[in-house]
């Protein structure tokens, strides 16, 4: 079987809203029916409405520390304090813009921006999303009596590369990678240090199909994914290599 992607047509929301009867009428709208081993990709925003996860940034109040990195990299200071309050840790940057972290996701501004947001709105990431996944994967088993994989997914820039691709930034069901180390490549060689990216491949395809514009896909369905479904709860660090490994932050950081 190939793999398919199916991407699922939803009404734009604003406030806050039921996740899951939402996704039920997006279902019934599209007379598309969930299968065993399906994987749901999920846009990132999408959730965090369903959460009331927007502010509105006039109403922030500034901190000392959101002023020093304000300044610093010529900046909104009260934009920069929601940043500075949803960043795990602030690496660097450039004018405009603060290099952070976000449960392990590396990206600029906390990955926050003014997208899919109206004035002077902003949405943020979901609250906790490897505990949004594995509740809806469940709910969804209780329900529907279906084994499913879900992934919350974000759009991000990759390092020297033009326009954005898709990021696995949660999931649940899945197993969110493979270690392939002790395999051999097309020569023979044996593998030593690689491990595929199942979760965030399948989230870059699905991405693609669900849109970065004014496209009103905020699910998409991947099926025949031949991707390792699991009953255990996946956990953060399973996706995230230390900084002391990773060949971007240790070479900028030297």
């Amino acid at each position: 079987m190939n793999l398919t992607v199916i991407p699922l047509t939803g009404k734009k929301k604003d406030g806050k809203f039921c996740f899951f009867e939402e996704l039920k009428k997006i279902l019934q709208y599209n007379k598309f029916v969930i299968k065993n081993g399906d994987v749901l990709v999920i846009s990132s925003k999408f959730i965090s409405n369903s959460q009331g996860r927007i502010l509105e940034i006039n109403n922030s109040k500034v901190c000392n520390k959101a002023k020093e990195i304000a300044k610093k990299f010529n900046s909104n200071e009260k934009f920069m304090e929601i940043v500075f309050r949803e960043s795990d840790n602030i690496l660097g940057g450039v004018a405009g813009f603060v290099m952070s972290t976000t449960n392990g996701i590396l990206a600029p501004n906390a990955g926050i921006d003014k997208s899919n947001s109206k004035g002077t709105k902003i949405i943020l990431y979901p609250n906790e999303p490897y505990k949004f996944a594995e509740e809806l994967k469940r709910k969804i088993f209780l329900e529907l009596n279906l084994h499913v994989g879900v992934i919350i997914v974000d759009s991000r820039l990759m390092p020297a590369r033009i326009g954005t691709t898709g990021v696995a930034i949660a999931c649940a069901g899945i197993e969110p990678t493979k270690d392939l180390r002790g395999e051999k490549d097309l020569d023979g060689n044996p593998l030593k240090v690689t491990f595929q990216a199942t979760a965030d491949n399948l989230a870059s395809i699905a991405n693609h199909e669900m849109g970065e514009g004014n496209d009103l896909h905020p699910i998409a369905i991947v099926r025949d994914s031949a991707c390792n479904l699991t009953n255990r709860k996946i956990i953060p660090r399973e996706m995230i290599i230390p900084y002391e490994q990773c060949v971007y932050i240790r070479s900028f950081s030297n």
